[in-house]
């Protein structure tokens, strides 16, 4: 990314802001994500308040190192497609990285990171009939279930609701589920254990009136293999693994996700800091290594 990439980009949303729409309209179509193994890079972290990559607290604040973080990552062999908000892949649609790849829009981020309404997490995002008007191939919402907090209910229906909209237009619905619980000081946080991973998994997949286009993006849990199957074993619809928080040591994380992607009903990777923001700083090389995992 260089300056002149940023002013025309700017340029194009002060003056012609309908080249969006044009540019989404031409985009190239890829084949569709079930033919074969997916990688989908994923960047809606920022309209949740997320920022933080590893040990930088705002490393995803600077738009033009994450774009161009983004189109060396989507440039690459092997990916598949994207994951985010309208700001960030219109801005990619405009820079010429969209064709030929799958592109799913985020579409709940309206519960924002340590905010009070975390769970009541309203869809202030795509909805399904933008989704369709872009000729994206889905939409991913989070799906976060605190028993002990009646601000999940909304969340759940808007989401049974969103998963039936999108299957009725053909759209892929990508949901990703927890069970959370607030600790001591406040702050929610996700449960990893095998029971609650499994737990959440049922509760995401019978969402809606259909589920023949419902896809679950879960995180690894344990090291991969046995706990990871025993959660995996309480669905047949295909799953896409979470990347996670950017760990210390990739080449764990790297070997976890390899055992996972053994298991059958496992059709890729959603990754989106640990390859963006690799503690060496090598965006390809990190891409190169998960997609090679495939």
């Amino acid at each position: 990314m260089r300056d002149s990439d940023l002013r025309a980009i700017t340029d194009t949303r002060a003056t012609t802001p309908g080249r969006i729409a044009e540019l989404a309209a031409a985009r190239t179509r890829p084949a569709p994500l079930g033919s074969g193994r997916a990688l989908i890079i994923a960047a809606d972290h920022p309209a949740r308040g997320v920022l933080r990559a590893g040990t930088e607290p705002m490393a995803m604040a600077d738009r033009v190192d994450l774009l161009g973080r983004l189109c060396d990552a989507l440039a690459r062999p092997g990916v598949t497609g994207v994951l985010g908000t309208a700001d960030i892949l219109e801005d990619l649609l405009l820079l010429g990285a969209l064709d030929g790849r799958a592109v799913f829009g985020s579409m709940n981020r309206g519960g924002l990171a340590g905010a009070a309404f975390e769970l009541d997490d309203r869809f202030t995002g795509y909805d399904v009939d933008a989704l369709a008007m872009f000729g994206y191939e889905g939409g991913k919402m989070l799906l976060r279930v605190d028993l002990d907090d009646d601000r999940t209910a909304p969340t759940l229906e808007a989401c049974g609701r969103a998963v039936g909209d999108l299957a009725d237009a053909g759209l892929i619905a990508m949901v990703e589920p927890f069970l959370a619980r607030r600790g001591e000081d406040g702050r929610l946080r996700n449960d990893l254990s095998v029971e609650a991973a499994t737990t959440a998994l049922t509760i995401a997949a019978a969402l809606g009136h259909t589920s023949a286009y419902t896809w679950l993006k879960v995180p690894v849990i344990g090291d991969g293999g046995e706990d990871m199957a025993r959660v995996l074993a309480a669905t047949t619809l295909p799953a896409l693994l979470l990347g996670g928080e950017v760990s210390a040591d990739p080449d764990a994380t790297y070997a976890r996700w390899a055992r996972a992607l053994r298991l059958p009903t496992v059709r890729g990777l959603v990754v989106g800091r640990s390859l963006l923001y690799p503690p060496d700083g090598n965006v390809v090389e990190a891409v190169d290594t998960a997609a090679g995992l495939l």
